[in-house]
């Protein structure tokens, strides 16, 4: 195999080692926060009368920025939190730090999920206003 090839199996290796390995527990723990996170933001989208998040930041370019930054402020934390245990974790089990696995990792645990819940909870707390 070409050095390439070698190189991105050696990354997805590490991601998937992380599922056993020490820290194991912030695979659950960060995303827990993330959705309550969500579940939060998206009941106030809801008693504010305010489209579901994530449709609204594909199709309402005008305020797609303000959006995403309203996103970034509810996750942030999380998001941080999810790179510094992951950079640990590195440091601790590889020996090295590979910041693209740290951010694959961060935005997995916290961006993702936020994302999905946040808009889903909006519309299910509208559904029940009504």
């Amino acid at each position: 195999m070409e050095a390439a090839t070698l190189e991105i199996l050696k990354h997805v290796e590490h991601l998937f080692e992380r599922l056993n390995g020490p820290f194991s527990f912030r695979l659950i723990i960060q995303p827990l926060v993330a959705v309550v996170l969500a579940v939060r933001a998206g009941l106030k989208d809801a008693q504010e009368g305010r489209p579901a998040h994530g449709w609204a930041i594909i199709t309402d370019s005008a305020n797609r920025i303000k959006l995403l930054q309203e996103s970034w402020k509810d996750v942030a934390k999380v998001f941080i939190a999810a790179v510094t245990i992951d950079i640990i974790y590195e440091i601790i089990v590889l020996r090295h730090i590979y910041p693209g696995q740290s951010l694959i990792v961060a935005t997995t645990l916290a961006l993702i999920p936020y994302l999905i819940i946040r808009g889903p909870v909006n519309r299910i707390a509208r559904h029940w206003q009504h």
